[in-house]
Protein backbone atom coordinates (compact mmCIF):
# COMPACT_ATOMS: atom_id res chain seq x y z
CA UNK A 1 0.00 0.00 0.00
CA UNK A 2 0.97 3.23 -0.87
CA UNK A 3 0.96 5.03 2.23
CA UNK A 4 1.58 2.22 4.60
CA UNK A 5 3.99 3.62 7.12
CA UNK A 6 5.01 1.10 9.98
CA UNK A 7 8.51 0.17 8.29
CA UNK A 8 9.17 3.74 9.65
CA UNK A 9 10.92 5.27 13.02
CA UNK A 10 11.95 7.85 14.92
CA UNK A 11 14.32 8.18 17.92
CA UNK A 12 11.36 7.63 20.51
CA UNK A 13 8.44 6.18 17.83
CA UNK A 14 7.45 3.45 15.85
CA UNK A 15 4.60 2.84 13.85
CA UNK A 16 2.24 0.39 13.23
CA UNK A 17 -1.24 -0.10 11.86
CA UNK A 18 -4.28 0.88 13.51
CA UNK A 19 -6.00 -2.10 15.18
CA UNK A 20 -9.70 -2.97 16.62
CA UNK A 21 -7.37 -3.56 20.01
CA UNK A 22 -6.86 0.14 20.23
CA UNK A 23 -10.02 1.11 20.66
CA UNK A 24 -10.22 1.40 24.30
CA UNK A 25 -7.10 3.14 24.46
CA UNK A 26 -8.08 5.49 21.70
CA UNK A 27 -11.09 6.21 23.85
CA UNK A 28 -9.89 9.10 26.14
CA UNK A 29 -8.87 11.60 23.18
CA UNK A 30 -12.89 11.70 22.77
CA UNK A 31 -13.20 13.10 26.26
CA UNK A 32 -12.85 16.21 25.52
CA UNK A 33 -15.27 18.12 23.90
CA UNK A 34 -12.82 20.70 22.44
CA UNK A 35 -11.54 17.30 20.21
CA UNK A 36 -14.96 16.52 18.85
CA UNK A 37 -14.70 20.40 17.60
CA UNK A 38 -10.99 20.52 16.35
CA UNK A 39 -11.80 17.01 14.25
CA UNK A 40 -15.24 18.32 12.98
CA UNK A 41 -17.50 15.91 14.84
CA UNK A 42 -21.09 15.81 16.16
CA UNK A 43 -20.51 16.97 19.84
CA UNK A 44 -23.86 15.27 20.96
CA UNK A 45 -22.26 11.58 20.29
CA UNK A 46 -21.20 10.45 22.99
CA UNK A 47 -17.48 9.48 23.72
CA UNK A 48 -17.38 5.74 22.48
CA UNK A 49 -19.82 7.08 19.29
CA UNK A 50 -16.97 9.53 18.37
CA UNK A 51 -14.06 6.77 18.86
CA UNK A 52 -16.65 4.16 16.59
CA UNK A 53 -17.18 6.99 14.15
CA UNK A 54 -12.96 7.42 14.17
CA UNK A 55 -12.26 3.92 13.55
CA UNK A 56 -14.98 3.53 10.93
CA UNK A 57 -13.15 6.29 8.81
CA UNK A 58 -9.95 5.29 9.91
CA UNK A 59 -10.68 1.77 8.24
CA UNK A 60 -12.72 2.68 5.33
CA UNK A 61 -9.21 5.53 4.25
CA UNK A 62 -7.59 2.37 4.35
CA UNK A 63 -9.55 0.17 2.29
CA UNK A 64 -9.78 2.24 -0.50
CA UNK A 65 -6.27 3.62 -0.60
CA UNK A 66 -7.01 6.95 1.00
CA UNK A 67 -4.32 6.95 3.26
CA UNK A 68 -3.73 5.64 6.65
CA UNK A 69 -3.64 6.74 10.61
CA UNK A 70 -1.36 4.63 11.94
CA UNK A 71 -0.62 3.66 15.92
CA UNK A 72 2.23 6.35 17.14
CA UNK A 73 3.88 3.80 19.59
CA UNK A 74 6.53 4.91 22.23
CA UNK A 75 9.72 2.30 21.51
CA UNK A 76 10.91 2.35 24.63
CA UNK A 77 7.33 1.50 26.50
CA UNK A 78 5.06 -0.15 23.46
CA UNK A 79 2.63 2.11 24.74
CA UNK A 80 0.20 3.42 22.07
CA UNK A 81 0.50 7.72 22.36
CA UNK A 82 -1.57 9.28 19.17
CA UNK A 83 -2.39 8.22 15.87
CA UNK A 84 -0.88 9.73 12.50
CA UNK A 85 -0.42 9.36 9.15
CA UNK A 86 -1.00 10.41 5.40
CA UNK A 87 -4.29 10.97 3.89
CA UNK A 88 -6.12 11.84 0.58
CA UNK A 89 -8.15 15.11 1.70
CA UNK A 90 -10.80 16.54 -0.89
CA UNK A 91 -9.77 20.23 -0.99
CA UNK A 92 -12.39 22.53 -3.07
CA UNK A 93 -12.42 19.69 -5.48
CA UNK A 94 -8.89 18.88 -5.57
CA UNK A 95 -6.94 15.82 -4.01
CA UNK A 96 -4.37 16.33 -1.44
CA UNK A 97 -1.83 14.37 0.90
CA UNK A 98 -2.63 15.47 4.03
CA UNK A 99 0.21 14.34 6.96
CA UNK A 100 -2.77 14.07 9.59
CA UNK A 101 -1.95 13.69 13.70
CA UNK A 102 -3.61 13.36 17.13
CA UNK A 103 -1.97 12.32 20.28
CA UNK A 104 -3.68 11.61 23.69
CA UNK A 105 -4.35 14.17 25.76
CA UNK A 106 -2.23 12.54 28.60
CA UNK A 107 1.00 12.75 25.73
CA UNK A 108 0.68 16.45 24.71
CA UNK A 109 3.34 18.71 24.79
CA UNK A 110 6.51 15.98 24.64
CA UNK A 111 6.91 17.02 20.84
CA UNK A 112 5.25 13.52 19.70
CA UNK A 113 2.68 15.16 17.23
CA UNK A 114 6.12 17.05 15.63
CA UNK A 115 8.43 14.11 15.62
CA UNK A 116 5.63 11.77 13.69
CA UNK A 117 4.53 14.67 11.11
CA UNK A 118 8.20 15.23 10.38
CA UNK A 119 8.50 11.78 9.65
CA UNK A 120 5.96 11.50 7.64
CA UNK A 121 6.61 15.09 5.35
CA UNK A 122 9.95 13.66 4.61
CA UNK A 123 8.74 10.02 3.59
CA UNK A 124 6.12 11.36 1.52
CA UNK A 125 8.44 13.91 -0.49
CA UNK A 126 11.67 11.37 -0.37
CA UNK A 127 9.40 8.96 -1.96
CA UNK A 128 7.37 11.06 -4.48
CA UNK A 129 4.13 11.05 -2.90
CA UNK A 130 3.01 14.54 -3.65
CA UNK A 131 4.70 17.72 -5.55
CA UNK A 132 2.88 19.50 -1.94
CA UNK A 133 1.35 18.52 1.05
CA UNK A 134 -1.04 19.90 3.61
CA UNK A 135 -2.14 20.04 7.20
CA UNK A 136 -5.90 20.63 7.69
CA UNK A 137 -6.14 22.65 11.48
CA UNK A 138 -9.12 23.67 13.02
CA UNK A 139 -8.81 27.12 13.53
CA UNK A 140 -9.24 27.20 17.45
CA UNK A 141 -6.65 24.20 17.56
CA UNK A 142 -3.35 26.14 18.35
CA UNK A 143 -1.10 23.37 19.59
CA UNK A 144 -1.97 21.70 16.02
CA UNK A 145 -1.03 24.97 13.97
CA UNK A 146 2.46 25.18 15.58
CA UNK A 147 3.28 21.81 14.76
CA UNK A 148 2.52 22.54 10.83
CA UNK A 149 4.20 25.77 11.13
CA UNK A 150 7.83 24.51 13.14
CA UNK A 151 6.96 21.30 9.93
CA UNK A 152 8.02 23.84 7.66
CA UNK A 153 4.26 24.80 6.56
CA UNK A 154 2.74 28.08 6.10
CA UNK A 155 -0.52 29.14 6.31
CA UNK A 156 -2.47 28.58 2.60
CA UNK A 157 -6.02 29.51 3.36
CA UNK A 158 -8.66 29.00 5.50
CA UNK A 159 -12.00 26.86 4.45
CA UNK A 160 -15.06 27.02 6.76
CA UNK A 161 -13.56 26.50 10.29
CA UNK A 162 -10.15 24.86 9.05
CA UNK A 163 -6.74 26.46 8.06
CA UNK A 164 -4.83 25.01 5.48
CA UNK A 165 -1.25 24.94 5.85
CA UNK A 166 1.06 23.13 3.03
CA UNK A 167 4.44 23.08 2.44
CA UNK A 168 5.80 21.69 -1.50
CA UNK A 169 8.54 19.72 -2.14
CA UNK A 170 10.82 23.07 -2.70
CA UNK A 171 10.17 24.41 0.21
CA UNK A 172 11.14 20.95 1.93
CA UNK A 173 14.50 21.23 0.37
CA UNK A 174 15.06 25.08 1.60
CA UNK A 175 13.60 23.68 5.00
CA UNK A 176 15.67 20.90 5.63
CA UNK A 177 18.65 22.60 4.43
CA UNK A 178 18.27 25.19 7.17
Amino acid sequence: MRYQLTHLETKRLTFRSLDLDDFDAWMPLFALNEVAIFLDMDQKLTQRERCQQWFDKSFHRQENNLGNMHAIIDKKTGQLLGQGGLLIQTIQNTERLEIGYSILPEFWGRGYAFEAATTFRDYAFENNLADSLISMVHVDNIASEKVAIKNGMAFEKQIRSFHIFSINKEQWVSFKST
